[in-house]
């Protein structure tokens, strides 16, 4: 099993092409899909000032930024560190544009030649609800994951946030994993049989109230999967 890494990167502005740079990296290392601790954060000097509107988002300012490394001290280590890993980001494309810059500015190859497979959990989200928000901010509400500590975008709270939100997207994934090949049982497993003949299962209808439930919800899903609902389809 691979090692994954979530990542997420604040910047001074939204374009890499035209010298914008990062300011922040947050990495998030999950392994067997937990969190290992295994995590990197780093803050840059970018040598220019942040644009207004991205300063009004991360609240790096330039005073603050002024003593820490450049990206180009740090780039072999950061390489390292990602080195094989897939890497899970939100809307990927915006990072991975700027990594990519950063690196060329290092003398670097891109990520691609170091790095495994990039996931685009905002791809991910787009499929599982389309039609609806899908930022990391709609995501974190729809999971019930706490950020009540995100007062402005922080590159590793970001990543923390984001690896929680995967872990939701991917729930159930785990099943897809079970080897059924084989009907021996794992060694040192001990297999118990039950004759479930000798219980008398009662069967219990579900309430009026419960029905109506399943309908409003197979109706929201007509409506999101435009009549395409298996469940009515096979039932």
């Amino acid at each position: 099993m691979s090692r994954q890494i979530v990542l997420d990167t604040e910047t001074t502005g939204l374009s890499a092409e035209n010298g914008d740079r990062i300011i922040e990296l947050g990495c998030v290392e999950l392994f067997a899909r937990k969190l290992t601790g295994n995590d990197l954060h780093i803050y840059f000097n970018p040598e220019r000032e942040s644009h207004e509107d991205a300063l009004k988002v991360h609240g790096l300012t330039t005073d603050f930024l002024r003593d820490k490394p450049k990206f180009g001290t740090l780039a072999n280590d950061i390489v390292e560190y990602l080195r094989g890993a897939e890497l899970i980001i939100h809307n990927a494309a915006f990072d991975v544009g700027f990594l990519n810059k950063e690196l060329e500015l290092a003398g670097l190859p891109p990520l691609r030649s170091f790095a495994g497979e990039v996931t685009d959990t905002l791809a991910m989200a787009k499929q599982v609800y389309p039609g609806k928000r899908n930022s990391l901010d709609a995501l974190c509400d729809r999971f019930g994951v706490d950020r009540s500590n995100r007062t402005f975008h922080g590159a590793k709270l970001d990543a923390q946030l984001l690896a929680d939100v995967y872990i939701n997207l991917t729930r159930g994934q785990d099943a897809l994993l079970i080897d059924v090949s084989s009907n021996e049982p794992a060694q040192g497993a001990t297999v118990v049989a039950i004759d479930l003949s000798q219980f008398d299962l009662p069967v219990i209808m579900a309430a009026e109230q419960e029905l109506a439930a399943h309908e409003a919800l197979l109706s929201q899903l007509d409506k999101s999967s435009n009549g395409r609902t298996l469940f009515r389809q096979n039932g």
